[in-house]
């Protein structure tokens, strides 16, 4: 590559291509079901379902990274993503979904650590955080457009957005082979001298707190998330259509937020200060959700609820590339790792939950945030360390 700019360019697209995929299939999981008569629950298994196989493969695939390199374990990692969404697509029984959704976990598991420490090859500690905001725009941009294309796919079939996700797929772990090289793994910020390594380094107290809260937040965040179709679909009877306006719309200014603010927030406050903020702000957004009711009000909380979880998730990424040294794969591995035991967790409480009231899950997600918040309290800056 001529240079790194270019590199980040061609990433950043490859994930966006990726994420456009996934997005696609979001308006029409009420429709599939509908389809196959399953309820909250199940939904809420299945989701668990791709976390489980994402937290077994997590820290494999992060020792993978470190090891046999960034470049194949995204080419590998998009090629199974594509896989499933085919798999979904053609799936008629509950049975040929969970396996769909249990392949996306190892591919999830496989690309966003091999993403993230790729990110931190090609960049420096101060300008990290930028590139890791420009990532997770990539991501929302992503999810913007995905599910407006899929809701308009959906016209034509239920299954056409799945499939239309795996040629996605499949095109971004091509281009990722052909344009992609292996990035020279930088030593400016080696480990620090007489910590622990390997997994023995999850209890040193940088870590330790940092992974708890991923744990705490995704835990709140999955049982809102993997339901919110769902409940603007039973609660105010949105078609996959509506489900597109507002999740594009919650996007796009996620997306903007990122781009325009993310680096410069981080500067002011630092990562761990945002993190603060966002949850707590988080927190009130999701119980406003319950009480909220004309389409614009909808509208409006969503959008900047998305803003909130858009800051978090690359603020916590920010903090772990920095103290990580040496060893991205494995803190990336880390992060999705804790992420996942959240994400089983907690779409199976929010969809117990929504079987008995739809209000419910979101009730849960608050009081989850809200811990996660007063744990943010306690948390404090390795004084070695630049945030």
């Amino acid at each position: 590559m001529k240079s790194k700019k270019v590199v980040l360019a061609i990433l950043l697209t490859n994930l966006f291509i990726a994420f456009l995929g996934i997005g696609l299939v979001i308006p029409v999981l009420p429709t599939i079901m509908n389809e196959l008569e399953i309820s909250g629950s199940v939904v809420g298994y299945m989701v668990a379902a791709f976390a489980i196989t994402q937290l077994i493969f997590s820290p494999i695939a992060g020792r993978w990274v470190d090891q046999y390199g960034r470049k194949i374990m995204i080419v590998i990692g998009l090629f199974i993503f594509g896989a499933s969404e085919f798999l979904f697509g053609i799936g008629q029984t509950v049975e040929v979904l969970f396996v769909s959704r249990m392949l996306g976990g190892v591919s999830a598991a496989f690309i966003m650590p091999a993403v993230t420490a790729f990110i931190a090859d090609i960049t420096t500690a101060s300008g990290r955080a930028k590139a890791l905001g420009y990532m997770s725009a990539a991501i929302s941009t992503g999810f913007i457009i995905g599910p407006g294309i899929g809701g308009f796919l959906a016209e034509i079939g239920t299954r056409v957005p799945f499939y239309s996700a795996g040629v996605l797929g499949v095109l971004a772990a091509v281009l990722s082979f052909i344009l992609l090289k292996e990035p020279e793994r930088g030593e400016e910020e080696a480990p620090i001298i007489g910590q622990k390594t390997g997994l023995g380094r999850i209890l040193i107290p940088m870590y330790l707190i940092a992974f708890i809260l991923i744990f705490v937040l995704s835990f709140g965040l999955a049982a809102f998330e993997s339901l919110f179709s769902l409940f603007v679909d039973h609660k105010f009877s949105f078609t996959p259509k509506d489900i597109a306006i507002v999740i594009t719309g919650s996007g796009i200014v996620g997306a903007i937020a990122q781009v325009a603010m993310f680096d410069r927030l981080t500067k002011w406050m630092g990562e761990i200060n945002l993190i603060r903020w966002s949850l707590a702000v988080s927190t009130v957004l999701v119980l406003l959700m319950t009480i909220v009711s004309s389409y614009f009000t909808i509208l409006l909380t969503t959008f900047f609820l998305f803003v909130g979880f858009d800051l978090i998730r690359p603020a916590i990424t920010s903090y772990l590339s920095k103290i990580a040294g040496n060893e991205q794969g494995f803190v990336g591995g880390m992060n999705s790792t804790f992420t996942s035991v959240g994400n089983i967790f907690g779409p199976i409480v929010g969809g117990i939950l929504f079987d008995i009231n739809l209000n419910y899950p979101y009730y849960f997600a608050a009081v989850v945030l809200l811990l996660g918040t007063v744990l943010a309290l306690f948390w404090k800056k390795p004084k070695h360390v630049i945030l």
